[in-house]
């Protein structure tokens, strides 16, 4: 065999890991994110002086890419006690914040709450969707390299037909992640007609064109290697992207915002009708022929064009979820409401993905049909909600430090003031502004660069090192520098405040 032949046999004929593992795998960046804030608000107190934009980069790329870089590798099988670790630290520093209060600090805990319910939040955005996209980000990033060495476990790779992988979940997080910031959803198109929504959603997709070509011929002329059944000959993620872009531009013109969840069922339900009761499944696990021909457009690329339909309805769902999450909120009550409904409603969906996984159709990325769709949304919303409640403890963590601040987190207003001219900032005037020294910040700014450079790089590791036959230390060593300096050169880039875009 030859290395590519050898490359891409490895990364082949794999059948996933359990969907709870890959749910413990997702909810670990999330208490990363939140020791990281209360390391910050800790250092603030402890330290007077202010942290260099290089010594914050560092204390973020330790905490929040390392252990994710470590749970892919070498610490996969420990997950739990990562969560353990994780979770004492955080105790831990959430209790000396508490201890060293310089806010009521007389006051019984059972008040601190009630005041601390009262309070209201005041952001542009909602942080919890920036790391949302972020950990996805970063995630795909690790995983498109780590799946090439050995220490990489192979449960977590791409699934061939059945199953679900880690490195699955990045596809559909990605669609469900831009979904949720979508212009529609940010009416960013509300004046105009309906024609000037169309033409700009055309418009928008031309950089995805140009990724998407430049991309095959760039695999195709060094001869990279490929994993033929992930989406076919000449098609890639960039494809699948346009087309979804472009139908469900077409169907949030038909369909209002708040009914995109009965529109993503209503896909999913009868693309998995047609795959059990006419001839579909068969078309893409086996070609027009019956043979797995590749022969002809459709044959070629059959299982990246028909599998759109899938991650249409993903996306439509994306598009309810942020337009629910989107909606404004003040109070820090309304808050917990948002997340215990997300929470609640994953928990459904994952009990619908039993049902439907015994009675109807195990979860097949190379298909995304329903029991995928369903998986993807409802992982996506674990990590949602789980970001939201990290939010209220950083938020709470302010609370009770005057001054205190937290790149990417919300900022605290008193409240009940029905004027809000009236209402009294519980921050300095420096945290309206938002934080430049922020890895998720600068890595959410430029996310498409970001998911680019992660390509470019992987492609020149897999031509410069013999990954196959690497050893632990030198894998991991690999990773991590090439983390190191994908997210630098990104951080740098939001420290130029420099946002690079194609449109």
């Amino acid at each position: 065999m030859s290395q590519k032949q050898m490359k891409e046999a490895f990364v082949s004929n794999h059948n996933g890991t359990s969907v709870l593992e890959i749910t413990q795998g997702l909810c670990l960046p999330a208490l990363c994110v939140l020791c990281r804030g209360l390391l910050i608000i800790l250092s603030q107190h402890l330290c007077s002086s202010s942290h260099t934009w290089g010594t914050r980069f560092f204390i973020d790329f330790v905490i929040l890419i390392v252990p994710l870089v470590a749970t892919l590798t070498i610490l996969s099988s420990f997950v739990l006690l990562e969560h353990l670790a994780v979770i004492i630290i955080g105790a831990g520093m959430f209790y000396h914040i508490y201890c060293r209060r310089t806010c009521y600090a007389r006051i019984p805990v059972q008040k601190i709450l009630e005041k601390f319910l009262k309070i209201s939040v005041e952001s542009e955005y909602i942080p919890a969707i920036s790391c949302f996209r972020v950990i996805n980000s970063a995630f795909t990033a690790v995983a498109i390299l780590a799946v090439d060495f050995p220490l990489f476990p192979r449960r977590f790779a791409k699934t061939e037909l059945y199953g679900t992988g880690a490195m699955d979940f990045g596809v559909g997080g990605f669609v469900f992640g831009t979904a949720m910031v979508s212009p529609e959803v940010r009416r960013k198109y509300m004046k105009g007609s309906t024609f000037y929504h169309l033409t700009k959603s055309l418009y928008s997709v031309w950089p995805l064109v140009f990724l998407g070509i430049g991309r095959l011929v760039v695999i195709k002329s060094i001869d990279y290697q490929e994993h033929l059944t992930e989406y076919g000959v000449h098609w890639n993620f960039f494809f699948t992207l346009i087309v979804v872009k472009l139908i469900t531009s077409l169907l949030l013109i038909i369909f209002p915002l708040n009914k995109s969840w009965i529109v993503a069922i209503s896909i999913t339900v009868l693309y998995q009708l047609a795959l059990d009761f006419t001839p579909l499944r068969k078309l893409i696990l086996y070609g027009t022929d019956g043979s797995g021909t590749r022969v002809g457009l459709l044959n070629a690329n059959r299982e990246g064009i028909i599998s759109t339909l899938g991650y249409v309805a993903i996306h439509m769902a994306g598009v309810q979820t942020g337009s629910y999450v989107l909606k404004k909120r003040s109070h820090i009550k309304d808050w917990i409401k948002v997340a215990y409904c997300i929470l609640l409603t994953a928990i459904s969906l994952f009990i619908s993905l039993y049902i439907v996984q015994v009675n109807v159709e195990v979860a097949s990325r190379r298909m995304a049909n329903l029991a995928f769709c369903i998986w993807i949304v409802a992982s996506s919303l674990i990590l949602l909600s789980s970001l939201l409640l990290v939010d209220i403890i950083l938020s709470f963590a302010k609370f009770l430090i005057k001054g205190a601040q937290v790149p990417c987190s919300w900022k605290l207003i008193q409240s009940p003031a029905t004027n809000k001219k009236h209402s009294e900032s519980l921050v300095s005037e420096a945290e309206r502004r938002e934080p430049s020294l922020c890895l998720i910040t600068a890595m959410n700014r430029n996310q498409l660069i970001f998911f680019l450079l992660s390509n470019v790089t992987t492609g020149l590791v897999n031509l410069l090192v013999d990954t196959l036959h690497s050893s632990t230390l030198w894998a991991l060593f690999v990773l991590n520098l090439y983390m190191f300096t994908n997210c630098l050169v990104i951080y740098v880039l939001h420290l130029q405040d420099k946002t690079i875009k194609f449109w």
